[in-house]
């Protein structure tokens, strides 16, 4: 196995899932799977075993399920290189904002096409954030319907430059850099620095983890 191929955990707890995942990681050129696992606590032994740069994650599994597999591997130290990628289907959508709140660097609806799956790996090895724009736009719907946290903390923002909050409000809202730059009429290196210092004085580990503390500290109000 070379060094520049993606190294990628498979966690699921049913067996043809995560074998048709290995067939289609396992064709592509630049990956190489390196475990499967059955549920969080495996996932989170292999991934320290095997040092993997994305672990594609299932949320709901027996035993230690995959938030708490997340937690553990974003926590660990010495896998400060290893992405976690969600894998759910609509009905799991109240665990997407708190997968994304604890450090996973996106997430794929499950019956996501094959070159997409593939693409979204390659998006979060190359240490960015996958969200998925149909699926963002669902959770922020359910947001909206939930009941409003009595005092945003809006100030929690206030260490941010007013475009630096601008910025990061598109980002919560689903757009892209690309998108964010037409919008603004700046460049996209642009966007990228506002994002990177927003992720500095946040604390934030990553594009996704800001979706999650916009809606949490009430910068972004869903539709």
């Amino acid at each position: 196995m070379t060094s520049d191929l993606i190294r990628v955990l498979i966690v699921d707890d049913q067996a043809l899932v995560r074998g048709g995942f290995r067939i289609l990681v396992d064709n592509a050129p630049d990956m190489a799977v390196v475990g499967e696992a059955s549920d969080g606590a495996e996932a989170v032994e292999l991934a320290r075993l095997n040092r993997p740069d994305v672990v594609l994650m299932d949320v709901q599994m027996p035993g230690t399920d995959g938030l708490e597999a997340t937690r553990q591997i974003v926590a660990d130290p010495d896998l400060t290189g290893a992405r976690v990628l969600i894998l759910t289907t609509f009905d799991l959508d109240e665990y997407v904002i708190e997968a994304l709140d604890i450090g996973a660097s996106g997430f794929l609806l499950k019956n996501t096409d094959p070159p997409q799956l593939l693409h979204g790996i390659r998006v979060v090895a190359g240490g960015e954030a996958l969200l998925s724009p149909g699926l963002t736009q669902r959770l922020i719907a359910q947001l909206a319907r939930r009941p409003g946290p009595s005092q945003p903390s809006v100030q929690f923002f206030d260490q941010l430059t007013e475009r630096e909050r601008e910025v990061v409000d598109l980002v919560a809202q689903g757009m892209s850099n690309a998108e964010i730059a037409g919008l603004l009429f700046i460049g996209q290196t642009t966007v990228k620095t506002h994002v990177s210092r927003a992720l500095t004085k946040l604390g934030a580990r990553d594009r996704a983890q800001l979706v999650a503390l916009a809606y949490r500290h009430g910068l972004t109000t869903p539709p």
